[in-house]
């Protein structure tokens, strides 16, 4: 077996069914018994992926040590459970493995990007992460899709990307692992506000301005940090960014229509930007960066503002050039 795939939900579960359309050597682990029984006997995985058929090749189990004999683990845990699965299955990894993570997030424990945390777990060399345009069920379908795949070496980088990528999967390698994670963190946080604006129905100029504007935020945070200019234009940062922004397929997008309409929204699908909007605050208040499309969501997150009067203090800000 040369690749596992940890974690058995949506975006776990099409990656692993991608991989093992070209191979026999993929498995996919989680803890959930039965949606791994219906993984491995009815071809599909209906709690997270409703009606769409799986790989013949995928192969699926509960036992993690079984799962992390691979010498490429693909870790899908939610962000903020990382740091904890991480700790669990180090003892039974390869020497020569690498870890790809592919959660999109911060640490809420450490205020970490998430691939920080696994260089102290497993070593700075054995850890990469993907991320990208890309929903799960378009890649599950096999719909054309490209991502980012990057690590602390461009050799590795690409060495990776050769191996995951597929006919109508396409991976590109760089070696700014700052840049394609906090495109991946902070675009679901943005992508709460055009949501917001989305259930307060202000039309597509106001989306199309927030994403624009959110872009820049994004841009001054993830630079500060070290990442490259040509890394946020790229896949990983401004084309997940339209991505996640422009559709209820988005759980971010849709938690920020729900929020705007005052939904219940207790046992909603995770949504990672409420959980790093407030880390996002901070990384930038560190660096003394004005993110006022980031700030305005933690308030409305909070309950100290309500969204419409979110829009309306984003509205009464001096006005200033645009660079």
């Amino acid at each position: 077996m040369s690749i596992a795939v940890l974690g058995s939900g949506a975006w776990g579960t099409a990656l692993a069914t991608m991989l093992a359309a070209d191979s026999e050597d993929v498995v996919l682990w989680g803890r959930d018994e039965d949606v791994v029984a219906g993984i491995n006997d009815g071809r599909q995985n209906p709690t997270y992926l409703g009606d769409i058929n799986l790989s013949e090749n995928l192969s699926a189990t509960t036992n993690l040590k079984e799962a992390c004999q691979a010498k490429t683990l693909l870790c899908v845990t939610p962000a903020q459970t990382f740091a904890m699965v991480a700790e669990e299955i180090k003892p039974y990894l390869r020497d020569d493995v690498s870890v790809v993570l592919c959660a999109k997030g911060i640490d809420r424990g450490s205020g970490k990007l998430l691939h920080h945390r696994a260089a102290e777990i497993f070593g700075p060399d054995a850890v990469a992460a993907l991320s990208g345009p890309s929903f799960a069920s378009d890649v599950a379908r096999g719909l054309p899709t490209a991502v980012s795949l990057a690590a602390a070496h461009m050799e590795k980088a690409g060495q990776l990307a050769v191996l995951l990528s597929r006919p109508r999967f396409r991976i590109y390698a760089t070696d700014d692992l700052v840049g394609v994670e906090i495109g991946g963190a902070l675009k679901n946080v943005l992508a709460l506000a055009v949501g917001i604006a989305r259930g307060l129905q202000l039309g597509a100029s106001a989306e199309a301005a927030l994403i624009a504007r959110g872009f820049a935020e994004l841009s001054r945070v993830a630079i500060a940090q070290g990442a490259r200019h040509q890394t946020l234009v790229g896949l990983s940062g401004l084309g997940d960014l339209v991505l996640t922004c422009s559709s209820p397929q988005s759980r971010n997008f849709s938690y920020g229509m729900a929020l705007a309409a005052g939904e219940d929204l207790a046992g909603r699908p995770l949504a990672e930007g409420v959980h790093s909007a407030e880390m996002a605050l901070q990384i930038a208040n560190q660096s003394e960066i004005d993110v006022p499309i980031i700030g305005a969501v933690v308030d409305v997150l909070a309950g100290e503002l309500k969204p419409a009067e979110a829009v309306t203090r984003l509205l009464e800000r001096p006005l200033k050039g645009e660079v």
